[in-house]
């Protein structure tokens, strides 16, 4: 696993001259070294109007200019239904990017979410499984066989401490995987990219950012944002380490790991020696 190196700029802060550049050549990397893009591929690429996604309809678009194989993209926006979103912003982008084959979808989760969860509780897992759900069946209907969102190194690395401090398992994300339906890949070419590269590409591209209109946008998830601040923390004193632990993720060693025991049917009591 190739993983870009940041030693020369300060990680949080990469040069605006670069940065087009930068995310063109890492997103490539990526698209090689895990094999994410075929000959013939239809892809169907996601894309809700946040940085990330914008940012990767725009790179991707970019990159198929020249790429050695030929794929197809079909660009995707689903409208969940939360007020004041503006998926006609999202459709305007489309266009401008020159694509004429396009699929804006409506489907309410909203309200579905909002019937099943109290006020104010964080029901982000709901909402991102029906979405999910939704997105697989538009890649099947338009004979798609590959899905591709919009998550970063950022997000790989906070799923996996997620999973490590509070679910007891090692587990993160995969960028690219079969979905349980065996019929659509799932695919992630920004792996290799910081949050706050992206911020800066969004920006420099001048991409119409729009928030996706959920009413708990901007809310704090404690646990997720203190893993966040952690990996920022760490960052700082030791520039590149998101890296580092991000390749940390494709080089695991079972031998030194305690074998598969099952907790939940079992009272296991530590106690000082």
């Amino acid at each position: 696993m190739s993983v870009p190196s940041c030693k020369k700029q300060h990680p949080e802060f990469p040069m605006i001259s670069n940065i087009s550049n930068l995310v063109r050549k890492r997103t490539g990397r990526a698209i090689r070294d895990f094999n994410l893009i075929e000959e013939g591929d239809v892809i169907l690429t996601a894309v809700s109007g946040g940085k990330d996604s914008l940012s990767m309809l725009r790179v991707l678009t970019i990159l198929r200019k020249k790429a050695p194989v030929k794929f197809k993209i079909i660009p995707v926006n689903l409208d969940q239904g939360f007020p004041g979103y503006r998926s006609d912003i999202v459709e305007k982008f489309f266009l401008s990017e020159g694509y004429t084959e396009y699929i804006m979808e409506r489907f309410d989760i909203y309200s579905i979410v909002s019937s099943k969860t109290e006020d104010g509780e964080m029901c982000c897992a709901l909402c991102s499984r029906l979405r999910r759900g939704i997105l697989y069946t538009l890649a099947i209907k338009h004979g798609c066989n590959k899905l591709a969102l919009g998550h970063h190194m950022d997000d790989f690395l906070v799923t996996f401490f997620l999973n490590l401090f509070f679910a007891g398992r090692l587990k993160a994300m995969s960028p690219k995987f079969l979905a349980e339906n065996g019929k659509v890949t799932v695919i992630r070419p920004l792996v290799y990219l910081k949050e706050e590269e992206l911020a800066m590409y969004a920006k420099v591209q001048n991409l119409p950012v729009i928030c996706c209109g959920c009413p708990i946008h901007g809310k704090r998830d404690m646990k997720r944002e203190r893993i966040k601040e952690l990996l920022l923390s760490l960052e700082r004193e030791y520039p590149g380490i998101r890296n580092v632990i991000l390749k940390s993720l494709s080089r695991v060693d079972k031998r030194f790991l305690l074998p598969d025991v099952v907790f939940e049917k079992k009272k296991v009591f530590f106690t000082e020696s």
